[in-house]
């Protein structure tokens, strides 16, 4: 068979805007970008986009960019700047436009941009300006080795026209949306394959040490891929032609941008699986959930999507009330589809939903902010936290999780249908693309029989307690109250460092604001009330559980703070009985009952 290619798709290289991205000096951590409009408009307006999709925050990207200038032929092109990610460009039309300019990558993070002598890796929001008028027509994206890097490969899920063997030529993308939400990772790379639902999925790793257990990676991601595949689709194929992870493994750090057909993270080394060492870690269980939160982002925000978010303004902030959903409906599953995919047991799982519940029954900010709030602020609030965070919002990603357990477990219970049934629906009725809450009561009332206009009222847009108590236990579920940490009695959180206690965060209402801590505060020593019969009334805090040892049995105690470099003594009543919930598995006999009763979701 003849490996050419068809003659329309020759044309569409021809006319397709085109960036070519060259890496000259490793060092300097700069990228050399050149575009081509074949076919610009009299006058071409461009733009570097401000926010990357999936991360919701202004990041204002064109801020790394420099020595921007256009050329026609040999002529130079007028260039104005219409603000501070925008430009326009005085063009003939019947001539091809080059714009030529440099972006600085040294953000090691899956949002932006990085380049350096042991990796490249960019997301094409923070390197390609957006042709206006041109974002629905065909894309090619051109990536050379650098010279000083003969070793280097590239991966990326851009569908390949002329690549080499080690990933590096041009790649296409059907439209501007294409191309950007497709991340590219080059260097030294580890790299592992598998398929699922009948198509091919890669894996790539940068920065694995020699302990690096890749073969065991493969066979769990894969199991969370098949997983995922027959949770949406059953035996039917999934959505794209291929798939790639890109894992940056560095000394400290976690996170995750998802893609149409890919995914960035980012994890620590010491979470990497290690060989000969069979026992999964705490770590590697967590890069597993992110794995699986990130994959399944394929189905739920990247195609059923926010109708907010039908067409993307990379220019400004795009406002949704269902980040709820889309982020907290995909924290509910990532960890059941572990479980689902017997990469965890009942006790790992219901440890993970503790963690969750306890997160989330401890911030304040529960009774402030609704989780629809929450989604419509996270462009202000979720990725710019303070001192007040907990006291002032909530997470749409773990109380999201939780809502969309209630929904679950109420659909379970009342023995109609299953949120899983719910999210296919959804799939179903708005055709993998674009849908609202409406959408989202109209099918729960559909298939549980019901309106549930109520608990959306509620649960999603009210500040009230959910009803995880009476839910978990109609399920079999055995919830224990145990002591609660220290820091959580009190109400603070701390920073302990070289023998420094440092106040960052004093919840409200609790025991420490009203003592009258603040954030900031040094929490430099204990005393006990005068008069008390002990060695010694004063002690040096180092540590904050040593409050317990130096307070004995007293229920009051002064604390000895620095604040702004004045000491200050604050009465402190130390609470007792304060407890945080610890969930038990239903046990097996107990699971086995009607299904309209007890039908556990992780089953």
């Amino acid at each position: 068979m003849s490996s050419r290619k068809p003659p329309q798709r020759k044309s569409s290289l021809a006319t397709a805007t085109l960036y070519r991205v060259e890496a000259p000096s490793l060092a300097g951590h700069e990228y050399a970008v050149e575009l081509t409009v074949p076919r610009p408009a009299t006058v071409q307006r461009v733009s570097m986009p401000a926010w990357i999709p999936g991360s919701y925050l202004v990041r204002e990207f064109a801020r790394h960019l420099r020595g921007l200038v256009a050329r026609q032929g040999r002529g130079a092109c007028m260039v104005r700047q219409i603000d501070k990610c925008t430009w326009d460009i005085d063009c003939d039309p019947d001539h091809p436009l080059v714009v030529r300019y440099k972006v600085y990558a040294f953000d090691n993070s899956v949002r932006t941009a990085w380049l350096d002598s042991q990796r490249g890796f960019f997301n094409p929001t923070s390197l390609c300006l957006r042709v206006h008028g041109h974002e629905d027509a065909p894309h090619a994206l051109s990536v050379r080795k650098p010279a000083d890097a003969p070793e280097w490969e590239l991966a990326t899920a851009l569908t390949p026209a002329r690549v080499s063997a080690d990933g590096f030529g041009r790649y296409t993308a059907t439209s501007y949306d294409e191309l950007a939400d497709s991340p590219v990772e080059m260097g030294k790379l580890w790299s592992g394959s598998f398929t699922a639902g009948g198509v091919p999925h890669r894996f790539v790793v940068s920065g694995a040490p020699a302990s690096f257990d890749g073969a065991r990676l493969m066979r769990d991601t894969q199991k969370i891929c098949e997983t995922a595949v027959r949770f949406w689709h059953g035996a039917k194929a999934p959505p794209y032609e291929r798939y790639v992870f890109m894992l940056n493994a560095v000394d400290d750090g976690y996170g995750g941008l998802e893609h149409r057909a890919s995914t960035a993270l980012i994890c620590g080394r010491r979470d990497l699986p290690r060989q000969n060492e069979p026992q999964a870690s705490e770590g590697y269980v967590t890069l597993l959930g992110l794995i699986s939160h990130e994959y399944f982002h394929t189905w739920n925000v990247k195609r059923l999507r926010p109708a907010e978010f039908a067409r993307y303004d990379y220019s400004r902030e795009n406002y949704t009330q269902l980040l709820w959903f889309f982020e907290g409906f995909t924290s509910y599953y990532d960890d059941l589809l572990l479980r689902r995919a017997g990469l965890i047991d009942d006790t790992a799982y219901f440890k993970l939903l503790t963690k969750t519940v306890n997160q989330v029954q401890q911030a304040p900010g529960r009774h402030v902010q609704s989780v629809a709030e929450a989604s419509f602020d996270a462009w202000v609030k979720y990725y710019r936290p303070d001192e007040n965070t907990p006291n002032s919002t909530i997470s749409y990603y773990t109380k999201g999780a939780l809502v969309a357990m209630c929904f679950d477990l109420t659909l379970r219970t009342e023995g109609r249908t299953t949120l899983d049934e719910v999210m296919r629906t959804l799939w179903r009725r708005c055709k993998a693309g674009p849908m609202s809450e409406e959408d989202f009561g109209a099918v729960l009332a559909e298939l549980g029989g019901r309106p549930f206009d109520r608990e959306i009222a509620e649960w999603v847009h009210g500040t009230g307690e959910l009803p995880l108590k009476n839910l978990l236990q109609s399920q079999g579920v055995t919830l224990l109250d145990e002591p609660s940490q220290l820091a959580q009695t009190l109400g603070v959180r701390v920073s302990e460092q070289d023998g420094n206690v440092t106040i960052k965060v004093v919840l409200a209402g609790s025991a420490a604001a009203t003592a009258g801590f603040s954030a900031g505060d040094e929490w430099l020593g204990v005393e006990l009330p005068a008069g008390r019969n002990a060695p010694t009334n004063g002690w040096r805090l180092t540590r904050l559980d040593d409050v317990k040892l130096y307070a004995g049995a007293a229920s009051l105690i002064v604390a000895l703070v620095a604040r702004d470099k004045r000491l200050l003594r604050l009465p402190l009543s130390l609470p007792s009985g304060a407890t945080t919930w610890r969930l038990q598995p239903p046990d097996s006999a107990a699971s086995q009952g009607p299904a309209s009763t007890r039908t556990w979701p992780g089953r």
